[in-house]
């Protein structure tokens, strides 16, 4: 982590929300670090903005709230990249391929943000409701493969189910044992999606993941 940021005065008045912002962006640098959301204090993150301590629970009751917004702001950060990367797509199965592969991306770039999202006790003890909507917009882009007679017609819903759970098998994997002799992400994908979706993926319309 970076050194604790000099202390820092009174936000003028119609500041408030982007001290919150500021709080949040601490928060999710240091779950990052930290891997694991029990870990994270809110004092340290008092600390890190410059802040009593005092500052941010007029924001954020406790620390479960402080992670909630944390990951709500990831998420959707996360899923404007997804949709982007989607778009990109020449066609229905270039533009699963590529929405299915982001997030593997993504997780190899932080993943300590992924296990907090993912695995951490948070997800045991409060809805992330949130995270629903990817799972519709994945089960819309199977059914465009299907609709497009690109995968065999079946239950959409179904079929992305098994889809994001040998992805997200995979990543995590990846993030909990690293040292593991991995292949590309992409070559995975690419089974799990001639497999699971009965497509024929185009190897180019993605750039590798480790």
């Amino acid at each position: 982590m970076n050194a604790p940021s000099p202390s820092r005065g009174r936000n003028p008045r119609g500041q408030g929300e982007r001290l919150r912002d500021d709080i949040v962006s601490a928060a999710l640098q240091m779950l990052d670090d930290l891997a694991d959301d029990q870990a994270l204090s809110l004092r340290a993150v008092a600390r890190e903005v410059g802040i009593a301590a005092t500052s941010v629970y007029i924001h954020f009751e406790d620390r479960d709230a402080l992670v909630l917004a944390a990951l709500e702001r990831c998420h959707r950060e996360l899923t404007g990249g997804i949709e982007q990367a989607e778009a990109s797509g020449t066609d229905p199965t270039a533009a699963l391929r590529a929405r299915v592969l982001l997030p593997g991306s993504w997780a190899h770039v932080h993943p300590g943000l992924y296990k907090v999202m993912h695995e951490s006790t948070l997800n045991r003890r409060t809805s992330m409701a949130f995270k629903e909507d990817q799972a519709e917009r994945t089960t819309a882009a199977v059914q465009r493969c299907m609709d497009a007679g690109l995968a065999p017609p079946g239950d959409a819903a179904t079929v992305a189910l098994d889809l994001r759970a040998a992805v997200h098998g995979s990543v995590s994997m990846r993030v909990n044992q690293p040292d593991l002799p991995w292949p590309p992400l992409e070559e995975q994908v690419d089974r799990f999606l001639t497999k699971l979706v009965g497509v024929t993926p185009q190897t180019a319309d993605a750039d590798p993941v480790e």
